[in-house]
């Protein structure tokens, strides 16, 4: 059809002019050719015009409408327009969804050239490294001399961690990718926490080894004595007594590990039991009493009612944890109170102390595992340098914190705060009643 409606106006052309050589003239046939040639041309240019016209600038230009013999062939056009459009609509909100979404990535991101050149950027590469605009080579933004000699070389297995200036005291890793022979991808990450975990990780192993390496070499020494020499009675005892006392500093290093490791790993809410706090208060004070055996004077201060929510075996280590800690710090014919009231709505299970106190500079640091204020006193005391952080991840589980005062020279609180939502209220008269069957201070 479209050969046929090409020919048709020709054809009636030619048929006309037939017509009028063989009635009238060929004069007029020739005159009429010549006319019908001019009118072709004039379309056919003001079609080409219209066409050249719309193909200067087709996405903000309408197709044109010119019929005839075109139509059929501008119609075909037209889909194809239409096509590619929604095509390109589609590909262009995909773009963007894309580039959204890599926006919202905490690594940053930049596409460089062969040249090392920027090409495109994320919002976070943009923060991170101050990168303005395409084309310009990406060391105008990175300097450091680490950086430049990784982005020259041809390694790209040991990307360098380095800290950028935007972000003062963290730690980044920027690491090149190779896409393809003219194209690079730099990832930058932070990677401050697994570096400050990776320190944590290095530290606990060197602590567990220096605390186990101890009692290991006295069981070790006096192992070898007892084999290798004849000793008298007393003297096996002795080294017997020496011995049985290492292993017990490993037993309890071991389980306050394992304590430790559980309270850490655990996500689900402690058990949800009743628990009197004023017997587990007076429980926990008669084991201080019996580790003091008579050094200290150890009372008991309970002010608010004594049912409270929670799991008894942490609760009960937790004090034990704090009284012990107060009879291994606290100078003879010192005082120890273990307390127990409501404040602000929040419940405060406390230990004060008469003791040694502790500086300001290592009260941030006292419930991380393994650290000592004395080194030495805290390991002749018998301690394993866990018992705070057992403490801390104790109330953390209930709910609460730990909360630490101390003066130097002067004794110290140590406070686990339970949140309202554990607290079971009594009536008045039996609160009181509890309070007046209570210990007398230095019981």
């Amino acid at each position: 059809m479209i050969w046929l409606r090409a020919f048709l106006p020709t054809a009636i052309a030619l048929i006309v002019a037939a017509a009028l050589a063989y009635f009238v003239s060929d004069t007029m046939a020739a005159r009429w050719l010549a006319i019908a040639l001019v009118i072709q041309a004039l379309l056919v240019t003001l079609v080409m015009a219209r066409l050249y016209f719309w193909a200067a600038l087709p996405r903000q230009r309408a197709l044109p409408q010119i019929g005839g013999v075109w139509q059929p062939l501008l119609d075909r056009l037209a889909r194809f327009v239409k096509t590619d459009r929604e095509t390109r609509e589609s590909l262009t909100a995909e773009l963007e969804q894309l580039h959204r979404a890599v926006d919202r990535l905490p690594d940053g991101l930049v596409v460089l050239d062969r040249y090392n050149h920027v090409q495109w950027c994320n919002d976070a590469a943009h923060e991170m490294h101050g990168i303005v605009g395409t084309g310009r080579p990406l060391h105008h933004f990175i300097r450091q001399p680490e950086f430049i000699n990784y982005l020259d070389g041809d390694d790209y297995s040991r990307p360098p961690v380095l800290p950028l200036p935007t972000r003062p005291g963290r730690l980044f890793e920027l690491r090149l990718h190779r896409s393809d022979e003219h194209h690079k991808l730099l990832i930058s990450r932070d990677l401050t926490e697994q570096a400050r975990l990776d320190a944590m990780r290095r530290d606990f192993v060197a602590n567990v080894s220096h605390e186990i390496r101890t009692p290991v070499t006295v069981i070790g020494g006096f192992a070898e004595t007892l084999l290798d020499l004849e000793l008298e009675p007393a003297a096996q005892r002795e080294y017997l007594s020496t011995i049985l006392k290492q292993s017990r500093t490993m037993q309890r290093l071991v389980e306050d590990l394992l304590t430790l490791a559980t309270l850490e790993s655990s996500s689900a809410p402690p058990e949800s039991e009743r628990i009197n706090v004023h017997s587990m208060i007076r429980a926990v004070g008669a084991e201080a009493q019996a580790l003091s055996q008579g050094r200290h004077t150890i009372g008991y201060r309970l002010d608010a009612p004594p049912l409270v929510l929670g799991s008894p075996i942490e609760l009960e280590s937790a004090i034990r944890n704090l009284a012990i800690n107060a009879v291994r710090y606290t100078p003879d014919q010192g005082r120890i109170e273990i307390g127990w009231r409501i404040v602000d709505n929040e419940g405060r299970l406390s230990v004060r102390d008469s003791g040694i106190g502790i500086a300001p500079e290592h009260l941030p640091r006292l419930t991380e595992r393994f650290y000592r204020v004395d080194r030495g006193r805290s390991r002749d005391s018998g301690g394993t340098g866990l018992g705070l952080a057992i403490v801390k991840h104790i109330a953390q589980h209930h709910g609460g914190q730990l909360r630490i005062e101390s003066t130097l020279g002067h004794g110290s609180v140590f406070t686990l705060v339970l949140p309202v939502a554990r607290l079971i209220a009594e009536s008045s008269g039996e609160a009181a009643h509890d309070r007046l069957t209570a210990p007398a201070a230095g019981a």
